[in-house]
């Protein structure tokens, strides 16, 4: 059955000649699954946002006590996420065939290239933002390996709040949550490919909170502030999208992990500096060539061959629906 004619398959797609009568009640139906996976996917996105103001603070967001009250609170809500699917699974009936932790991105097979190629993919993506990065860097290359690779280098992170916001904390528990949680809820509703571009709205929607905050300290005027969030919506948005699709294509949590902590690491590509910058042409070529690298190794690097068994084209087989696209 078709929704509106827009494409968007619902959970059931084939009826059996006959169903007996208690299992046709215990079962709901097609359109009050969708129900259930949205407003699900609706709640989780709530939560996880709600977590970070329970706690009432004159603090900034980055104040190193607000982000280990935050941290408390998300790491709750992150683990216990993983019963909403639960949850979603008792109520609509289905039965994915396989673990919620595999279904959910938790699983060894094929983990080591899940880790690495998909970040190889992200860094060729910042070929230009890291050819900037190394050509302002005032130490050569050999210098900052060894600052990088220090032990006293990383015990200094480990120890810095807003390092391990950023490159742990925030990472791990958005992907969760966003990912591994509502993209099987979700799939079985929509299919694959709407739900690559639906559950990043959700996350999109979850970073509209840091509005209340640059109100609440004035910290730029009403428009700019505005203006800012719909810029950090559509980015988030098309970034979700991204790690939504490596998700789907690997079966693994690992990767889109690995990807948004590096994304935070280097973040939004400083396109304007580099038009500005003494070597703008070599960094211009760069940037051309690693969008054009990314997308021709798009495909061949996601390849479901490199990573095993995928589970969510395994639970929509078991729904009745056809996915070629994105588990081929």
């Amino acid at each position: 059955a078709a929704l509106g004619g827009d494409g968007l398959r619902l959970l059931s797609v084939s009826r059996p000649e006959r169903q007996p009568e208690s299992a046709a009640l215990s079962s709901p139906g097609p359109g009050l699954c969708c129900w259930v996976s949205v407003f699900s996917c609706f709640s989780l996105a709530c939560s996880y946002v709600g977590s970070l103001y329970v706690w009432k603070s004159e603090l900034p967001r980055d104040h190193p006590a607000v982000i280990k009250r935050r941290f408390t609170s998300v790491l709750v809500v992150s683990s216990l996420s993983p019963l909403c699917v639960l949850l979603w699974r008792e109520l609509t009936g289905i039965q994915p065939g396989t673990s919620l932790l595999t279904l959910m991105g938790f699983r060894l097979e094929g983990i080591f290239p899940a880790a690495l190629l998909p970040l190889l993919l992200t860094m060729i993506l910042f070929l230009g933002p890291l050819m900037q990065l190394c050509m302002d860097c005032p130490c050569d290359l050999t210098d900052g390996l060894k600052v990088v690779l220090a032990p006293r280098s990383w015990a200094r992170r480990l120890t810095d709040m807003r390092w391990l916001r950023n490159q742990v904390i925030a990472p791990l528990t958005e992907e969760l949550v966003f990912r591994a949680c509502m993209l099987p809820m979700l799939a079985p509703c929509t299919g694959l490919g709407p739900a690559v571009f639906t559950c990043p709205l959700f996350f999109g929607v979850a970073h509209f909170h840091h509005i209340i905050e640059q109100l609440r300290f004035r910290q730029s005027s009403v428009g700019s502030i505005f203006l800012s969030a719909a810029f950090q919506f559509s980015y988030t948005a098309v970034f979700g999208a991204y790690t939504a699709f490596l998700f789907i294509r690997t079966g693994h949590l690992i990767g889109p992990v690995l990807c948004h902590s590096f994304c935070n690491y280097m973040g939004f590509p400083a396109v304007c500096a580099a038009l500005e910058h003494p070597q703008k042409w070599p960094l211009l070529a760069g940037y051309a060539l690693g969008v054009g690298l990314f997308l021709l190794l798009l495909q061949p690097l996601t390849d479901p061959k490199l990573y095993g068994s995928l589970p969510l084209c395994m639970l929509l087989e078991r729904t009745g629906a056809s996915e070629t696209l994105l588990c081929s």
